[in-house]
């Protein structure tokens, strides 16, 4: 099984079947803080549901063309991060994460996505990763702008969220750029 450590608080694990219903939990624990923004919450109402996505993620896994894992800190589960949408021609993807409200303000998600830049830069060999981001959601947009990452732009009506289009921000970061910044 992948893990992944990002330090003596955090470790980031693959989704395996026994996760669902504690991935389920922490949802419904969440779910108002968690529905600002992502857009899937009002349709996971089982931990069944996560029985069913969690093969899909190992497959993707398996096939090397995705990741999605669970944010572990001390121990607990508190959010999840991915790697999504693997271009290997062009060497890039996206990475999307979330956070239960309680583990907010501990700089988990910052150093979560460090340690993912590293792997998805230094193991993966990828040239190029986007975070986007609801313009109007400060705190997700605080993890790019905190490790340096390029505000490149605006999606116009880039996502809609319970029948609300609402503009995203993409941010860039190149391998050559986090290089420079991070020694491995």
């Amino acid at each position: 099984m992948f893990t992944l450590k990002v330090d003596n608080q955090i470790e980031l694990q693959l989704f395996q079947q026994h996760h669902a219903l504690k991935l389920y939990q922490l949802v419904e624990e969440n779910r108002e803080h968690l529905r600002e923004w992502m857009p899937w919450v009002d349709s996971m109402n089982s931990p069944y549901q996560f029985e069913s996505i969690i093969p899909i993620w190992l497959s993707q896994f398996a096939e090397n063309n995705g990741l999605n894992v669970g944010i572990l800190y001390n121990g607990e589960l508190v959010g999840s991060v991915g790697i999504h949408q693997i271009d290997w021609h062009n060497r890039m993807a996206n990475i999307g994460y979330y956070l239960s409200k309680n583990a907010e303000g501990h700089g988990i998600m910052t150093r979560t996505v460090q340690s993912l830049l590293n792997y998805t830069f230094f193991t993966l060999g990828l040239n190029r990763v986007e975070i986007r981001c609801g313009v109007k959601n400060k705190k997700s947009r605080a993890i790019p702008e905190r490790l340096g990452f390029v505000k490149e732009g605006i999606i116009r009506d880039g996502e809609q969220l319970y029948g609300k289009f609402h503009d995203l921000f993409v941010y860039g970061m190149l391998a050559s750029e986090w290089k420079k910044r991070v020694p491995y």
